[in-house]
């Protein structure tokens, strides 16, 4: 499928609320319990560490459940899903081929997508009526992992994956029945993907399975069988550092890829659960089925396989066939895509869908300046089509000045769509009817992908009986759900908008007590809504929300349309004594006049006027204007629960949670990194003490992955930190050589960047404490486990003060509940010693002036001197 932006900016809203639904380090809650005491230092140097008893209840709370709402509108599915699961489970032993980690006892995927996480499993399934609010429990099954839930479009039943000690089944949910059962005896395939699908009969599921003659799995030689060789034959052309991720890297490798990837397709009656085979084993890569539910596209990897890329890149097949297997049409034969430019895209056909319009039309994408975005081309991409029966050759419907992101199909008339301009960080939205001979794009936004206020908001979908998606439609208008973002905090939206006028009518807008966003409509008309409400003494809740009369005179922005709204579900509150944190979002400026904010979180039981010791905690991200960097996004009205650092709330710490743009063209932001990254931390904590509750002499810094390095660079370059915890980070980006971030320039056209940028090279000012963690299995390039040992060598070889934890088994984003406890009794532990109980700091020598983020700010040195 396209990439889409277009659609990001619609769901910010949903991003955002299921965040805080879902403990994430940008959504905080409060602890049941009064403030903790620092725990001791661990006796052994093996076994897991435990926190304070009210951080672990914290710990402990039930996961709030997220809504899954039927395409009809009329059931919604409650899903919790485990917050932390035990570490046996995140211990289960996989392989790592092409990119993937794939369990070999049940071909299920280890991680999350891009590897930063574990796979989740459902903590429970609760169907509820929206009609009579009638909830009902339905039954997982008993020791098994729950999860991939996807709708029938009639909204009758669900089908779901369910991953046992052998094998991952295939399970149906039954709404009328208010039950689940196992469907037949299929074993499927999870490992790339696509593994069930609904065809338009909304009765017969397509699913990838187990080859019944796989045999048993290719056997390691004893001994090498042979070296490993790689060879270059001089041509030109760097990927991305995060395409190296889990490579195969031998023969055997590559038997083991070939034998767990392969698939049987086969179709599966969802009354009986018969399966009928459709076709050869083969590796299938993806596959998906054409609305008229006679066609399926498929795509074949073939060798020879890559040593230098994952399988998203490797050779394949793009074929199209019918429901026995048989090739229709051979849309494309794509080679290894191993030198696709650094955020660029492979040439030839890419991201081929299905038209959801029509019973079997293929659309895809083409690169027309070879995938380049440091070429200058008058166009860059061109959109393709082709009908059944595929024997015509495809059409060019538009040439695109920029790089398609998104294509939104309407029922009816003109669709939307998309370009994005990555040099620029621009998006171009244009109303075109693909249907109207010699139609050209009218232009309907033009505005940077990086704007927040303006930003339009994504349509609204909805299921048409064959289960393919359009957007949601009421005659020639649309609906439109954005995040809202404002000065004053996020306030989500709806609009209606007629696609032949331009008129806009805002339906409804979250009110300023609450953080609210739809879900979908309740009623076709837009009379009605389902909205997912809470505040930060509500958890969430589904309501249903009834418009009413117009609004005379209502102000910019607001809604237009009166409304009042009804609750659906009645989700409780897991930690009630959490709402005694408070939190307020505050404004302020950097010295060069950017617009920035922090959420400022103050402990329970805080009293007003005293100043406390606090944490600062950010995640740089890259803005092309600071017009747009300045810009807030999320709210302080969001139900929020505690996550790693966000604990220390409970110590009697305050939480900084701060923004750090990074600005400038994408082509040179990385010129001004460290000078930016300062001033964003002076400008937060100076406001942080204006306001009287932050101690300046009692401040650590902390951050995950690129703030990782953000923090280790703020204690080699400034010294407004007592100490700090980097989790999950790269400190020498000259290991990624091939780009970070947004950075496109390779090591060797921007050494001195990559150097400026890696606190590895500036270890020997590292003088304040530092505690590194980091997961054993981190499958993400940019953060190999080698990052955080060698930066604890070049700290400890350099006489500072350093702590290195390495969690087992864990990945970029740790899971295990053993693994939590673990990082909550460190960060506690090493900010109670260097922080709140910190002795007073010498004084300091006068000092000649301020440095370029104020008088903290120490100027960059050259690697190795001071």
């Amino acid at each position: 499928m396209f990439r889409t932006i277009a659609r990001r900016v619609a769901l910010t809203a949903l991003a955002t609320a299921l965040a805080c639904t879902h403990p994430t380090p940008s959504c905080p809650t409060v602890p049941p319990a009064a403030v903790a005491v620092a725990p001791a230092p661990a006796a052994a140097a093996s076994g897991y560490d435990l926190p304070p008893a009210n951080v672990r209840e914290v710990l402990d709370a039930p996961p709030l459940p997220r809504p899954s709402l039927s395409p009809t509108g009329d059931t919604i599915l409650l899903v919790a899903w485990v917050d932390y699961p035990p570490i046996a489970q995140v211990a289960e032993p996989y392989l790592r081929l092409a990119g993937v980690r794939v369990e070999p006892r049940t071909r299920r995927k280890h991680d999350t997508a891009g590897g930063y996480g574990v796979a989740p499993c459902a903590a429970s399934f609760t169907l509820v009526d929206v009609a009579t609010r009638r909830e009902t429990a339905l039954a997982l099954p008993a020791g098994g992992c729950a999860d991939a839930v996807t709708w029938a479009a009639d909204g009758t039943r669900f089908a779901f994956r369910n991953t046992t000690h052998d094998a991952v089944e295939l399970w149906l949910g039954d709404v009328a029945r208010g039950e689940t059962r196992r469907l037949g005896t299929a074993r499927l395939n999870p490992m790339l993907g696509s593994s069930l699908q609904w065809l338009a009969d909304q009765r017969t599921l397509l699913v990838k399975l187990v080859p019944a003659d796989a045999g048993p799995p290719p056997a390691p030689s004893v001994v090498a069988i042979g070296p490993s060789i790689q060879e270059t034959d001089g041509a030109e052309g760097a990927s991305s550092t995060y395409e190296l991720r889990d490579t195969l890297t031998s023969k055997h490798d590559e038997a083991l890829f070939e034998y767990y990837a392969t698939s049987q397709l086969a179709l599966i009656d969802a009354a009986s659960g018969a399966a009928t085979p459709i076709g050869a084993p083969a590796v299938i890569a993806s596959v998906a089925a054409a609305p008229d539910g006679d066609h399926l596209l498929v795509s074949t990897i073939r060798r020879p396989y890559s040593y230098v890329t994952t399988y998203e890149r490797f050779a394949r097949d793009v074929e199209v066939w019918d429901r026995r297997g048989a090739v229709v049409a051979r849309v494309a034969q794509l080679p290894a895509a191993e030198r696709v430019p650094i955020h660029g895209v492979p040439t030839g056909p890419r991201e081929h869908e299905w038209r959801p319009t029509e019973p079997a039309t293929l659309v895809w994408a083409e690169a027309l300046d070879g995938g380049d975005w440091s070429v200058q081309a008058p166009a860059r991409d061109r959109v393709m089509l082709q009908r059944a029966p595929f024997a015509a050759p495809p059409v060019e419907l538009v040439r695109l000045a920029q790089r398609l992101e998104a294509l939104h199909w309407s029922e009816r008339g003109p669709s939307l769509l998309v370009e994005y301009d990555e040099n620029r960080h621009w998006e171009r939205t244009f109303v075109f009817d693909v249907d109207a001979p010699g139609a050209t794009p009218s232009l309907l936004w033009d505005l940077s992908s990086d704007e927040r206020y303006r930003a339009p908001g994504a349509p609204l979908y909805r299921a048409l009986p064959s289960g393919a998606w359009v957007m949601r439609a009421a005659g020639d208008a649309i609906f439109l759900s954005g995040a809202g973002s404002a000065p004053e905090g996020a306030r989500p939206f709806l609009d209606r908008l007629d696609l032949k006028t331009r008129a806009s009518t805002r339906l409804f807008r979250s009110a300023r007590d609450g953080y609210e966003y739809v879900l979908d409509l309740a009623a076709a008309d837009g009379g009605a809504l389902l909205t997912w409400r809470q505040s930060p003494t509500e958890p969430p809740n589904v309501m249903v929300r009834t418009l009413g009369a117009a609004i005379a005179g209502a102000p910019a922005g607001e809604a237009a349309v009166a409304s009042s709204a009804q609750p659906v579900t009645r989700i409780a509150d897991p930690t009630p004594a959490v709402r005694a944190i408070k939190k307020q979002l505050v404004r302020y400026q950097r010295g060069d006049g950017v617009d920035l904010a922090f959420t400022l979180y103050t402990p329970p039981g805080y009293q007003p006027g005293t100043r406390v010791p606090a944490i600062l905690y950010a995640y740089p991200l890259d803005y092309a204007s600071a017009a747009t960097a300045g810009q807030t996004s999320g709210s302080d009205q969001l139900f929020t629960r505690l996550r790693d650092y966000q604990l220390l709330l409970l110590s009697g710490y305050a939480i900084i949670d701060a923004a750090f743009p990074i600005v400038g063209d994408p082509a040179t932001a990385y010129d001004t990194y460290l000078t930016q990254l300062v001033a964003n931390a002076q400008a937060a904590v100076d406001k942080a003490v204006d306001l009287g509750v932050v101690d300046r002499e009692r401040i650590g810094v902390t951050g995950h992955s690129h703030g990782a390095l953000m923090t280790v660079n703020l204690l080699a370059h400034s010294d407004l930190f007592r100490a700090g915890a980097a989790t999950s980070g790269s400190y020498n980006k000259t290991l990624t050589p091939f780009g970070f971030q947004s950075e496109r320039r390779t090591v060797w056209q921007g050494r001195e960047v990559y150097l400026q940028a890696s606190p590895f090279f500036f270890v020997d000012q590292l003088t304040e404490p530092l505690l590194i963690v980091h997961g054993k299995e981190d499958a993400n390039p940019g953060t190999t486990p080698l990052q955080a040992s060698k930066l604890y060598e070049a700290i400890r070889g350099n006489g500072g003060t350093a702590r290195l934890v390495m969690l087992p088994h864990e990945p970029h984003w740790y899971a295990a509940k053993e693994s939590n406890q673990q990082l909550a009794y460190e960060e506690l532990r090493w900010f109670d010693r260097y922080v709140k109980d910190a002795a007073p700091r010498p004084a300091a020598p006068p000092a000649p002036g301020p440095g370029p983020g104020g008088a903290a700010a120490r100027t960059p040195s050259p690697p190795g001197r001071r």
